[in-house]
């Protein structure tokens, strides 16, 4: 069997999943293949990623799956370290490996929410919802906006006007070794700027979808530079190399741009006009579909 899971981005709403704010993120077209098949030994899984796979294992016990093992074998067309996901991407194709070989079916946000556990059990890095249901929610040319507290959702097409690029600030960094878990304290703390950067985020994500679906790429360029003034100033997540990335991309033409995933590094996510010049360096990225799987190959 083969499995794909993609990884993300997020057009906005960053740092708003795990209080339960609105998310806008949407699947992209690079991602992890998992080639695995069913094995009565333990587990193996080729690569350094071991221990990932026992904590989505693990969970998947958890909730009933029997104890099948699968040798597998990943590969990842997404860069490591620039905020796309590779982790929740991992998570989802082993897990989704895991239960085909079992037998074992779950509804999309209970294996999403099962990743989620996962990531937090062997990385402790206390992430949210949004990366996961990404990864299993996406549809080909459209983002998803999702309720991280109701877990409500629609998906919300993109213009074909609209060419998002990711731009690497070449900071490397594991969440766990950032304050990101303490941003997250912080905000249940009730810290008055981390408070307002959720308030206002989770409001931006509400007329993002809506500029996009009336085509208003302009509106949608300006709600991600209040974005990143957001995560800069009130959340405290940005540092210079990403603040200055924005900056470039305005220079080049973008209609905006905004760090992207946890920030304390790794990249900055750019809107530009479907026909302009892009910067050199730009990953284009595509909205692409979910998660699937090949039983057969």
């Amino acid at each position: 069997m083969r499995v794909w899971a993609p990884g993300r981005i997020n057009l906005v709403g960053e740092h708003t999943d795990y209080s339960g704010g609105l998310v806008l993120p949407a699947a992209i077209q690079l991602g992890v293949t998992v080639t695995a098949h069913a094995t009565a030994r333990e587990t193996q899984v080729d690569g350094d990623v071991a221990e990932i796979a026992a904590a989505v294992e693990h969970e998947l016990a958890l909730l009933g799956r029997p104890a099948v093992g699968i040798v597998a074998e990943v590969g990842s067309t997404i860069p490591p370290g620039v905020g796309l996901s590779s982790s929740a991407a991992l998570e989802v194709g082993i897990a989704l490996a895991l239960c085909l070989a079992a037998d074992f079916e779950l509804p999309p946000f209970e294996l999403a929410r099962a990743c989620q556990r996962a990531e937090l059990r062997a990385t402790g890095v206390p992430c949210g919802i949004l990366d996961q249901a990404a990864c299993v929610l996406g549809e080909e040319g459209a983002a998803i906006l999702l309720d991280c507290g109701t877990l409500e959702h629609r998906t919300v097409p993109i213009p074909a006007g609209a060419t998002f690029v990711v731009l690497d600030s070449g900071v490397r960094r594991a969440l766990a070794d950032t304050a990101y878990a303490q941003r997250r304290a912080e905000l249940e703390a009730g810290d008055p700027g981390r408070l307002r950067h959720v308030e206002s985020e989770s409001a931006r994500v509400l007329d993002f979808a809506a500029a996009l679906e009336r085509g208003d790429l302009a509106a949608c360029g300006r709600l991600m530079l209040e974005s990143h003034a957001s995560l800069r100033d009130d959340y405290d997540v940005s540092i210079p190399e990403l603040d200055a990335l924005v900056e470039r991309a305005l220079g080049d033409g973008a209609l905006g741009a905004r760090l992207m995933g946890g920030g304390f590094g790794g990249s900055v996510l750019a809107l530009f006009e479907t026909g302009n010049a892009l910067p050199a360096d730009a990953l284009v990225v595509r909205p692409s579909a979910g998660a699937s799987f090949a039983s057969d190959s």
